[in-house]
């Protein structure tokens, strides 16, 4: 017999995560998946989100994407800075647009919050900006430095704190006007709701020596493609180094390599630093002991076994999907 949870679950629409950490083969399993289950992949990568920013990004190619449908990737160019509220609107409409075309949708991603946005229906604070107030902060970053701000938003709201890397000024900047244009705590005016959707999520794991290897070839066949060089077009287009989207692992080492303020090689030792980090941050969003969390190993029969599992939770019969 169902559970009354089960029960209401059954009633909603479908929605497939397939979560875990850079460099752990999400790309390519996510696309023979849909392919599979007539799904289309929905990015909960907000470093996709940027027209221009390819090889820093590891974005799928445009083969790839001809394979299947992707939505959420290339819609903004690296100046237009999409907030988290803009992110779970127009993740809801290509996930309604995907189930009005009678597909699965696939929410794919290892950025926690992007795929909590979604999925846990938050309701980021509606506070606008107080550009008086940010040019502050920006100026108090500039004379303290990033941690010290971060510091600062540890002082106010320690929940908050450890949910945004401290290198993400941005972020800390935006959690501290929300507080002080308030005077309540970042963390507690997040809103939740119930889930809308039957939700199946599958997360991808491996070993975390096997992770580190793949994430640094992943690093160098980045450089071996030009990624010094995608970077360089950038700033040459008139993106500016204090851009938000310039600050992501990778680019704003790059942009400290064209400055001459360090060489390729520290370059790279500190975009290898700075993603095993993230990748430890990415395991507090999706912790091994989940329940609400089925993993597989990215290994070979990894696809074969998540279709099963996937077709079996949404109670469908293998003849429903190709």
């Amino acid at each position: 017999m169902q559970s009354p949870n089960q029960q209401s679950d059954s009633l909603k629409r479908p929605l497939v995560l397939l979560v875990g950490p850079t460099g752990v083969g999400k790309t390519e399993i996510a696309i023979q998946l849909a392919e599979r289950l007539e799904a289309e992949i929905v990015s909960a990568d907000s470093r996709l989100f940027y027209r221009g920013m390819d090889i820093g990004t590891a974005k799928p190619t445009r083969e790839e994407r001809a394979r299947v449908k992707h939505h959420l990737i290339d819609i903004a160019d690296p100046d237009e800075i999409l907030s988290l509220a803009v992110f779970q609107q127009k993740a809801r409409e290509a996930i309604d647009d995907i189930h009005t075309r009678k597909k699965l949708p696939l929410l794919v991603g290892g950025t926690g919050q992007y795929i909590r946005a979604v999925t846990q229906g938050w309701t980021p604070p509606e506070v606008k900006p107080d550009e008086t107030l940010r040019n502050d902060l920006e100026r108090q970053k500039e004379a303290h430095g990033i941690y010290w701000l971060h510091e600062k938003l540890r002082g106010l709201d320690p929940v908050a704190a450890d949910t945004i890397d401290p290198r993400n000024f941005r972020r800390t900047i935006r959690a501290l006007e929300v507080i002080m244009t308030t005077g309540h705590k970042f963390s507690g005016q997040r809103g939740r709701t119930d889930s809308p959707f039957h939700i199946i999520t599958i997360g991808l794991t491996r070993p975390r020596p096997e992770l580190y290897q793949r994430v640094d070839a992943r690093i160098e066949a980045m450089f071996a493609n030009g990624f010094m060089e995608e970077v360089q077009g950038l700033l040459s287009r008139g993106c500016s180094p204090s851009l938000p989207t310039m600050s992501a692992i990778g680019y704003r080492e790059c942009v400290q390599v064209i400055e001459g303020r360090i060489t390729l090689e520290e370059a790279k030792q500190l975009i290898r630093r700075a993603t095993r980090v993230f990748v430890r941050r990415q395991a507090n969003w999706f912790k091994e002991s989940d329940p609400d969390i089925t993993w597989f190993g990215a290994e070979g029969g990894v696809v074969e076994n998540a279709v099963d599992f996937i077709r079996q939770a949404l109670h469908q019969p293998s003849e429903s999907f190709k």
